[in-house]
């Protein structure tokens, strides 16, 4: 439920736009691509990052049948115009909306949304609907603001309201100027900004107001289950800062939104699966990218768990928080 894909080629935003930040592609070999930021090298992706047949292939070897796919969060351009933002977001999920058309048996889609505009927002959520997505990936902040800022409440209750499903995935990490060495901002500002998400959404009252809102926090919640005695103790001690737009303790929110397992280690999984309950906890790869869990899931099969919670890891939770759960699922 939690991998990355983007089109074989994209439009020249920078240049139809006028100012720089937007990725390009540059094919430099057979299967392999750069992704560019102007001149700027981001990323070497292989052909795994958009070909939709070159990735059945690699699941085939896992025993996996499905793929939720998003773009990825380096294509969100909550930077730009958010007219800007709006095309590219309407021209990837468009690009997602016709790989699963052409491939029901295998994709199922998430979008992604001009954060920073609320009115944009809704409206392309609405058109995601429309299209055949059943949710929408956004970032853990939108240009460094909280999502507990009122902005973005009447995104989430649309969200909630349509039906459409939340994956919140750590981007703009906090710090990373300052952290640039040894990959430190993807080791640690990725789990910081996890919970830092995860807290804001708390104590902000998003998840209280709304209850319905089906929402999954990738990595495993990042550091957030991990520190939640931490962040308890700090609601209860000093409620002046924390509990000021929500009088209820963090803790009574485990259990009310989802986490992948991507944590390759299984004494942590354990952990995430007692405070997070195994309802709660879906298969997440991060897919194709090498930090995330390759092997799709083979360390779970380690663990010596019961069948009923491994089916549930599988592909129950996730169906369960996508709302698919008529969906059939094909053996062979």
């Amino acid at each position: 439920m939690h991998t990355h894909i983007m089109p074989e080629h994209m439009p020249r935003f920078s240049e139809q736009f006028g100012y720089e930040g937007f990725i390009h592609l540059e094919h430099h070999l057979p299967g392999r691509a750069r992704m560019m930021q102007g001149t700027k090298f981001f990323r070497e992706i292989e052909a795994n990052c958009w070909d939709p047949v070159a990735r059945e292939v690699d699941y085939a070897a896992h025993h996996t049948q499905m793929q939720v796919v998003c773009t990825i969060p380096v294509l969100f351009a909550y930077f730009a115009q958010p007219k800007h933002t709006l095309e590219v977001a309407r021209f990837l999920n468009d690009h997602l909306a016709q790989l699963v058309h052409d491939h029901p048996r295998t994709y199922i889609g998430l979008g992604t949304l001009p954060m920073q505009d609320t009115e944009l927002s809704i409206r392309e959520l609405q058109r995601c609907k429309e299209i055949g997505l059943v949710g929408v990936q956004i970032g853990s902040n939108i240009n460094d603001k909280n999502l507990s800022e009122p902005e973005f409440f009447p995104i989430f209750q649309a969200m909630q309201d349509l039906g459409m499903a939340l994956f919140v995935h750590p981007w703009n990490m906090m710090g990373q100027q300052h952290m640039s060495k040894y990959w430190l901002p993807w080791l640690v500002g990725m789990p910081a900004e996890t919970s830092r998400a995860i807290c804001s959404m708390i104590f902000g009252g998003v998840l209280e107001r709304l209850p319905g809102l089906r929402v999954n926090f990738a990595h495993a919640g990042g550091s957030f289950l991990p520190t939640i005695g931490r962040i308890e103790h700090g609601f209860h001690c000093r409620p002046d800062l924390v509990a000021i737009d929500n009088p209820v303790n963090p803790r009574d929110y485990l259990g009310k939104f989802w986490v992948d397992c991507i944590t390759h280690d299984p004494l942590m999984l354990r952990y995430i699966l007692d405070l997070a309950g195994e309802d709660k906890v879906t298969l997440g790869s991060d897919y194709p990218f090498p930090l995330g869990d390759l092997e799709i899931g083979a360390f779970i099969e380690e663990m010596g768990l019961p069948d009923e919670t491994k089916e549930k890891i599988y592909f129950r939770n996730t169906m369960e928080w996508l709302n698919l759960v008529n969906l059939p699922i094909h053996s062979g």
